[in-house]
């Protein structure tokens, strides 16, 4: 029974010991998906891919529409195509639709790798904002993801979003 009583003394002390200890740590709260979406830098990035990708996107377009053509001229003459003129465009719209599809895919997937990058940099940005913010103003702790609830009396989001706009 003496042993119990001890345990039970010793596991109560150690919770009010963390009470107090808890009581002086500096908590805040981060929503980086709001600060990611409202960040001046998302804003200059998506610019910076759209000029990148525009010309490619224009010659992409400008393929598709020479295919429509080519299947818009099978569909109306060919009951007065030979049957040689046929397939020939036959293999012409087969050629260009492969073209097309490689194009495009090759287009979806440099752009997602572009985009992948400039995430990666901008992210890299918010956490030296948050890193810079937590040291200047002494958190203890500051949480991002996973947190089910913060009040706004710990979230710091905003103080974030500032200091973001200066690590331009």
């Amino acid at each position: 029974m003496n042993m119990r009583f001890l345990i039970f003394a010793t596991a109560g002390v150690m919770m009010l010991g963390s009470a107090v200890t808890a009581a002086e740590i500096k908590i805040g709260f981060v929503n980086v998906a709001q600060v990611l979406q409202q960040a001046p830098q998302a804003a200059e990035a998506k610019k910076r891919l759209e000029k990148e990708f525009a010309p490619r996107d224009k010659r992409l377009v400008a393929q598709q529409k020479e295919l429509k053509k080519l299947e818009e001229k099978l569909a109306r003459d060919a009951a007065v195509m030979s049957d040689a003129e046929r397939r020939k465009l036959e293999r012409d719209i087969l050629s260009k639709q492969r073209e097309v599809k490689r194009a495009q895919e090759e287009f979806r997937e440099d752009f997602n790798l572009r985009r992948n990058e400039e995430l990666g940099k901008l992210q890299r940005k918010i956490f030296e904002a948050i890193k810079a913010l937590a040291k200047e103003e002494q958190y203890d702790l500051l949480l991002t993801d996973g947190v089910v609830y913060a009040s706004d009396k710990v979230d710091v989001t905003a103080k974030v979003q500032k200091k973001l706009q200066t690590l331009k």
